[in-house]
């Protein structure tokens, strides 16, 4: 069957997508129409972070599917609060709302914030600062959230109350104004590049903030849920934020966003300033369960650390002409070329049987399975390498 025209004749062109068509994994591989192999270093962007055919994941939304799939928000379910418990205690943080996805977390995150400042302030502080280089989600308001020109083409006009700002501490206090409520970032921009934030412009935020009533709202989508090595990416700073955003890797490979907030904020949702109809869903959260369970496992998340120190080592031994650097941290690795050829690395790649991602034309993205062996790293690595350095 030519399901590749089915994509030219039915879906929308949204997505630069390769001829090939998926359909089934294990481990970190991933098996197409012709029963090619391939090695997964994208997770399918940060999400199925215990790569395919895990047997407890599996089980657990088998299990569920049998008993609930989905119920309305006004009544409870039992995976839906075991998760909520589970996330409060481990990020120290009080509350959660669950969603369906990062760009609704993050305007979950929006009105949360604009609310709180609202009520103890009035009108009229309701700017949100991000960062320049940041990417936030598609919606109208998360598009004008993300700190890139090229995302506000076509789509105007946008929600207002958002401001920029360069990771830079003189740019920042230039920024900070009366209207502002809370500032908004990541702790490695992904899609701008993958670059870790600095911990001294890190600190100057938290200084900032704490003076002047502003929250800090730390995006998580793609760095969290122990992409970097800890459960969420703003852990490896030392700072407590007011808000954190959660999706991609959290269920394990299902549709799901969290808004997280702490002791300040808990109370200021009510009924009805906020929802979502399939959030908290029973399915979804009880993959999340599995998830969460896993990174608790003893030595889990230091094995991502080591095997993101690992990747870096490699390409520092392999001295590859064509690469300047890798940064990021744990699992979340961006290799910066020395020249405009990601995509064909990219390319190159896929026919090679290795799925990668890009971050800009220079820059190839590493989001593998968080479960990924090192062997299955030095198998592949020696090949990408070979594929840099033949461009």
């Amino acid at each position: 069957m030519d399901y590749l025209s089915y994509s030219k004749n039915y879906l929308m062109n949204t997505y630069g997508q390769f001829p090939v068509v998926f359909t089934h994994g294990k481990g970190c591989k991933l098996y197409d129409t012709e029963e090619k192999e391939y090695l997964d270093l994208t997770s399918g962007i940060g999400v199925s972070s215990l790569g395919y055919g895990n047997e407890e994941w599996i089980k657990a939304v088998t299990d569920q599917a049998k008993n609930l799939a989905h119920i309305s928000n006004i009544f409870l379910n039992i995976p839906e609060l075991t998760l909520a418990k589970k996330l409060t205690e481990a990020s120290g943080m009080s509350k959660v709302f669950f969603g369906n996805s990062g760009a609704e977390a993050n305007e979950g995150s929006i009105k949360l914030a604009r609310k709180y400042s609202y009520l103890k302030y009035g009108k009229g502080r309701s700017t949100i600062l991000t960062l320049n280089k940041s990417f936030h989600g598609r919606t109208i308001t998360t598009l004008k959230a993300t700190g890139q020109e090229k995302f506000h083409k076509y789509f105007d006009p946008f929600t207002e109350g958002f401001k920029y700002t360069d990771v830079d501490v003189k740019s920042l206090e230039a920024a900070i104004d009366p209207t502002v409520c809370a500032i908004m970032m990541e702790a490695i921009q992904g899609e701008g590049g993958v670059y870790p934030l600095p911990k001294e412009f890190i600190d100057k935020v938290f200084e900032i903030s704490k003076k002047k009533d502003i929250l800090v709202i730390f995006d998580e989508v793609q760095c969290g849920m122990g992409r970097t090595g800890k459960l969420f990416g703003y852990m490896n700073y030392g700072v407590e934020p007011d808000i954190v955003s959660t999706a991609k890797g959290l269920a394990g490979g299902l549709p799901i966003g969290a808004v997280l907030c702490n002791k300040k904020l808990e109370n200021t949702f009510v009924p009805g300033d906020h929802g979502s109809t399939f959030g908290g869903n029973p399915i979804s959260t009880a993959g999340a369960n599995c998830v969460v369970d896993t990174l608790k496992k003893p030595g889990f998340l230091d094995d991502v650390a080591k095997k993101g120190a690992f990747i870096k080592n490699f390409f520092k031994k392999a001295s590859s002409k064509n690469v300047l650097e890798i940064r990021g941290i744990g699992l979340m690795l961006g290799i910066q070329l020395n020249s405009e050829k990601s995509s064909e690395v990219q390319k190159k790649a896929l026919e090679n049987g290795i799925l990668v991602l890009t971050a800009g034309s220079s820059v190839v993205r590493l989001l593998p399975p968080l479960v990924i062996s090192e062997q299955e790293l030095e198998s592949v690595l020696s090949s990408l390498v070979k594929i840099i350095d033949e461009i």
